[in-house]
């Protein structure tokens, strides 16, 4: 849409992605508030309120509003828009006090510039040189600067920025660090207020870190039937305006550049599970205490936007088999659409066993394979490199898996008796470091109206109704407060949460339930007095339950970057409003505390995390036993190959072969 096209009244649907065309009607009415150096730090729907979006019947008219977040660069003032598409006006432009709120996201330009920046500063040109490095050949990697309460730093847009030597164009800048030595650059002045250079004299890596380049020799390829399997014959179901069909399951897919990939108005043969889901926030906390690495601890949602750095999937490798893409339009520092090529793809791949049993006769014995509905997304944050795999199984059951890979972020390893890293190759050490993902899960089981209870293993002392002491139960809590339902999980009393409808019952007359089940790694393990730990409170448990508010939507909270701390959760539940019977959300902290491996070295294998719903009383009995038993005669799954963008693809549903 373009500004001299007719108001998008009637659009498809409230939650319809925008469009290339939107965006561009967005800088064309925004174009009289610019500067020359005002820039687009954010761009996406504003969701219209979960009330009308469940109201809504087709050809209805929607207020198409997006918000907008401008950041003028010569002057670091910030601004946040709401934009009507349908009215063809600014309905609310509101200005951000940085010291209190947080400062807007960073720009990837403001990234670029911390090199040139540098390579002008006298004293970091004389700690290279200290070192026998020309500053031509290290690469600065600049990184968000957190909250310490340093003098001077209060209000300012900052990065903290980290060497890296390059020897040569195919070394990976992330691999031979020139550890020690820390810049710290004021965005507005575009220079740097200070540079830590350390008396430790740590020696620069020697190992170059690329795995595939001539000058850094390789073991040659192993036997090429190692390079996995294609996936089984199938298809994805159907797609059609984002809205996703597959055996039972019908669910709308969104994306923005803030929490990536999100699942919408999620349901099971017409029966509400879901309403939205979506990584909130994540967090990277690292543990080396030295001064020039205490402050390394990255909101890579809120701070650096990951889903702007969405990329596509290697063909053949990331994704096999038959697929369907869905291309996604963002915008830019400019405010003008950029296409992230194939960042959804979505596709049906065998999950095993679905379900066995051996009796007495061939009319008792039976088996069926388990299959599983893949929507996956994958990005680049600097070193690190993500994948979201959300599943959704013939069972009923639904399940993330987040996928870390990339490249250790490396330091000078300081020896043998170094308690906070890992040496991981001749020289480089990995700081040891968490990877901590808050997923917002905006329950609807059966409907609007929830409640919460937690679920735990109780073992039954000896006693008369227990004379044998084998008996134990299960514990029911309802969390019917949000002040005492922030918890924490414990797998030594398998410990779950059920998202229950009192109002629906099964057959047996049992309230229809989800329950949500935890990995139950650690939390933020950083000191309850640390600034990260006030920052990104939210992952301090596992577990926080809020009543739902359309404001409400990132843990920790709208403005990340240099936020003085207790934003998002811990004010959302201030209120301690009542969770019984209520619309609620869940807030479900996961991720893995990371003990690099030399085996990481250079490129890591991948590293999962994640959580499961599995339905609990939600279907009358096993929802898969309409599955049909495969026919085919070979182990080996055939494939074919199917990559477009546009039009549905056939549909696969239950009780018939794939």
């Amino acid at each position: 849409m373009t500004a001299t096209s007719a108001p998008a009244t009637a659009v498809r649907h409230p939650l319809s992605r925008l469009t290339a065309e939107e965006i561009d009607a967005v800088r064309e009415l925004v174009a009289g508030t610019l500067t020359g150096t005002t820039r687009f730090v954010y761009v996406g729907l504003e969701e219209p309120d979960k009330a009308e979006v469940l109201g809504w019947t087709p050809g209805t008219d929607v207020d198409r509003r997006v918000r907008v977040l401008l950041l003028d660069r010569a002057t670091c003032r910030a601004r946040d828009l709401s934009v009507s598409l349908t009215r063809r006006t600014v309905v609310r432009d509101t200005g951000i006090d940085v010291a209190t709120e947080g400062q807007v996201p960073l720009l990837p330009e403001e990234f670029a510039e911390a090199e040139e920046v540098l390579a002008g500063d006298e004293r970091w040109r004389a700690a290279l040189a200290r070192r026998g490095l020309d500053v031509g050949s290290v690469r600065a990697v600049p990184l968000t600067a957190g909250m310490y309460g340093c003098s001077g730093e209060h209000g300012r847009r900052m990065l903290r920025v980290l060497g890296f030597h390059r020897a040569d164009p195919q070394d990976v800048s992330w691999t031979r660090p020139v550890d020690g030595l820390v810049a710290y650059l004021d965005l507005s002045r575009r220079r740097a207020i200070a540079v830590h250079d350390d008396t430790l004299d740590l020696p620069v890596p020697a190992e170059h870190g690329p795995w595939n380049a001539p000058l850094h020799a390789v073991p040659p390829p192993r036997d090429p039937r190692r390079t996995g399997t294609t996936s089984p014959e199938g298809s994805a179901g159907t797609v059609e305006d984002d809205v996703v069909r597959w055996a039972g399951w019908e669910f709308r897919i969104g994306f923005d550049s803030r929490e990536g990939l999100s699942l919408h108005q999620v349901t099971h043969d017409g029966r509400s599970v879901l309403h939205r889901a979506s990584i909130a926030e994540m967090v990277v906390p690292h543990a080396d205490p030295v001064p020039v690495r205490s402050w390394q601890n990255y909101s890579d949602t809120g701070e650096y936007l990951f889903g702007r750095f969405g990329t596509s999937p290697d063909l053949g490798c990331d994704c096999r088999g038959a697929m369907h893409f869905l291309d996604v339009p963002l915008a830019d520092d400019h405010g003008r659409p950029q296409v992230v090529r194939h960042a959804v793809s979505l596709h049906e791949e065998d999950a095993g066993i679905l379900w066995r049993h051996t009796g007495f006769s061939t009319a008792t014995s039976g088996s069926r394979r388990q299959r599983r509905l893949v929507v996956r997304t994958s990005t680049t944050v600097g070193n690190y490199d993500y994948g979201f795999s959300w599943y959704l199984y013939l069972d009923g059951v639904i399940q993330l898996e987040v996928g870390a890979t990339g490249l250790p972020f490396p330091s000078t390893h300081r020896g043998a008796e170094y308690p906070c890293a890992t040496e991981v190759g001749p020289g480089p050490g990995a700081p040891f470091h968490q990877h901590l993902f808050c997923a917002r899960l905006d329950m609807a089981v059966d409907g609007q109206t929830n409640t919460v209870h937690e679920m735990d293993a109780v073992r039954e002392a000896v006693s008369r109704s227990n004379p044998y002491g084998n008996a134990f139960r299960r514990r029911r809590t309802a969390l019917t407060r949000e002040w005492t339902a922030q918890r924490t999980a414990d797998p030594l009393v398998d410990r779950v949460w059920h998202v229950v409808n009192p109002s629906v019952t099964n057959r047996l007359g049992q309230p229809v339930a989800y329950a949500l089940v935890p990995e139950g790694k650690p939390v933020l393990l950083a000191d309850e007095s640390s600034s990260i730990h006030g920052r990104a409170a939210f992952a301090t448990r596992h577990l926080w339950v809020t009543r739902y508010d359309p404001a409400q939507r990132y843990a920790a909270g709208d403005l990340a970057d240099r936020h003085p701390g207790a934003g998002g959760l811990p004010a959302f539940v201030s209120g301690n409003r009542s969770l019984e019977d209520e619309d609620v959300v869940l807030w479900h902290t996961f991720g893995s505390t990371h003990f690099p491996r030399p085996e990481d070295w250079p490129v890591m294998p991948v590293d999962v995390a994640g959580f499961r719903l599995v339905p609990v009383g939600f279907f009358d009995r096993n929802p898969a036993l309409d599955t049909p038993h495969s026919t085919s005669s070979s182990g080996a799954p055939r494939s074919r190959t199917r990559g477009t963008d546009a039009g549905p693809l056939p549909t696969v549903r239950r009780g018939t072969s794939p």
